[in-house]
């Protein structure tokens, strides 16, 4: 558990299949972070400079939560950055210009921030790569019902927020869409609800939501139903 501007943020990991989900708290695994960030975001999608030690990072990882996703090798598959309330929101700053002029950030404790969502590159199996963006999302999921979080802001590109949408994660767009410089990359912010995503998911076939809401522990006790209703006290992380 980690403590942040007198807000306790609490560290999550499970297993998803042949994956390991968890809170990134080593100094090897930011390290491997800050790599994938800069591969994806510094030298393909031109959202940031590139630095000679080829490492992405900035202000923001000084109050934030990484969430990866590991191979059996211990390989960064896919990972995402997480701005708790407790520190400022890129939204507010780097990402204004996709808010309406009128809009207030919820700045409450149940809000966060998602940023640098991504999946290694070098993953070439289209299927795979799914199932390691799947588990992030099930991460970001996990960390939220955690740390009592209901509400996620999050900056993507247009298309991939539909895509968000289309896999049943409600996230509402809040502004337009804007070319954003210097990659031209058509981004969008978007507020994503936890207890509507619960919602509408138990409307539909029980999978998905079973699954996003049920975790494997490493010692290998299952674990189901930590939806945004889940009673923290019984927490599988408290000692994490």
């Amino acid at each position: 558990m980690t403590v942040l501007a007198d807000q306790a943020v609490h560290n999550i990991v499970f297993t998803d299949g042949e994956f390991l989900v968890k809170t990134i708290d080593t100094k090897d695994e930011m390290v491997k972070a800050y790599q994938l960030r800069h591969r994806v975001f510094a030298e393909q999608l031109k959202w940031v400079p590139e630095s000679e030690d080829k490492q992405e990072m900035d202000m923001y990882d000084l109050w934030a939560v990484t969430v990866g996703v590991f191979g059996k090798d211990g390989v960064l598959l896919g990972m995402a950055r997480l701005l708790p309330p407790s520190g400022e929101f890129m939204l507010g700053n780097e990402f204004g210009a996709l808010l309406p002029s009128d809009y207030v950030i919820r700045r409450e404790p149940d809000t966060a921030e998602i940023t640098r969502l991504t999946v290694n590159p070098d993953i070439q199996d289209p299927k795979l790569s799914s199932r390691v963006m799947l588990s992030v999302l099930k991460g970001i999921y996990q960390w939220a019902v955690e740390n009592d979080i209901r509400y996620y802001y999050l900056e993507v590109e247009h298309r991939f927020l539909r895509a968000l949408r289309m896999l049943g994660f409600p996230c509402q767009p809040i502004g337009p869409v804007v070319q954003l410089p210097p990659a031209g990359a058509a981004a969008v912010a978007a507020l994503y609800d936890m207890v509507r995503f619960d919602e509408e998911n138990a409307t539909k076939p029980p999978s998905f939501l079973e699954w996003i809401s049920t975790i494997t522990t490493p010692e290998g006790d299952v674990i189901s139903g930590r939806t945004s209703a889940h009673e923290k006290r019984a927490s599988p992380f408290a000692m994490v």
